[in-house]
């Protein structure tokens, strides 16, 4: 899976876990994203902030910071789909 494609996974997952402390399986899959981010491209020390329209996350490679960003409102869509469906709600 590309770098890019596991931070914007880990992002939504972050998104879900803060939004809903309660919910082990969004849990579970940030920690399991965070592990594909360490063991598959040697990733450490990650961080987001945030602007009105983006989400950056600054993260050290292979000694080397980075720095990516991803759209907000994207990123923020599975919570949003997750709280619209009365099934995750009960």
């Amino acid at each position: 899976m590309r770098l890019e494609d596991v931070f914007f996974n880990w992002l939504q997952m972050k998104i879900v876990s803060e939004a809903r402390p309660g919910d082990q399986a969004a849990e579970d899959t940030r920690s399991f994203f965070e592990e594909i981010l360490r063991e598959d491209h040697a990733v450490t020390d990650w961080r987001t902030e945030s602007d009105e329209t983006r989400i950056y996350v600054t993260y050290e490679q292979h000694d080397s910071a980075k720095k990516l960003f991803f759209d907000k409102e994207l990123a923020e869509q599975l919570l949003e789909d997750i709280n619209s469906n009365p099934k995750y709600n009960q």
